[in-house]
């Protein structure tokens, strides 16, 4: 049985690689807020998330396949993957640099608060296994 390979597991493992490559690429552009000519990054995963689950109006039955015979059902349910997207149209300083440092020490901010409930949500989903498997209550 593969408890921590489900989807919903899934998708916050995802969503913690996510946060931490978003840590790297906001601490880059922080790093070069004062270097001419440097365009900001931005990490897109919840976006792709969204759409690669859907909007939730339509209703699809995806099938699970636990066997590589087994008749595929609806979408295959992949991970996205997070993309690191570079702005290259706008300009905040007269250097052409377009890192603004306020907006990226807020951005800093929300993503470790992202982070953290990221962790306490998969710390909460395994002792909450831990919990079933040792038959506490």
């Amino acid at each position: 049985m593969n408890l921590l390979n489900g989807a919903a597991f899934g998708r916050l493992e995802g969503s913690l690689q996510a946060a931490e490559m978003r840590q790297r690429v906001i601490s880059d552009n922080v790093a070069n807020a004062d270097t001419p000519n440097f365009k900001r990054s931005e990490v897109v995963f919840e976006e792709l998330l969204t759409k690669q689950m859907g909007t939730g109006q339509e209703t699809k039955l995806n099938g699970r396949r636990t066997d590589t015979k087994h008749m595929v059902i609806g979408a295959p349910s992949e991970q996205p993957l997070a993309a690191v997207v570079r702005e290259d149209r706008t300009l905040m300083n007269n250097n052409k640099n377009n890192v603004d440092i306020d907006r990226e020490m807020s951005l800093l901010a929300k993503n470790q608060l992202r982070y953290n409930f990221y962790v306490q949500q998969i710390n909460h989903d395994v002792t909450m296994m831990r919990t079933a498997i040792e038959g506490r209550g």
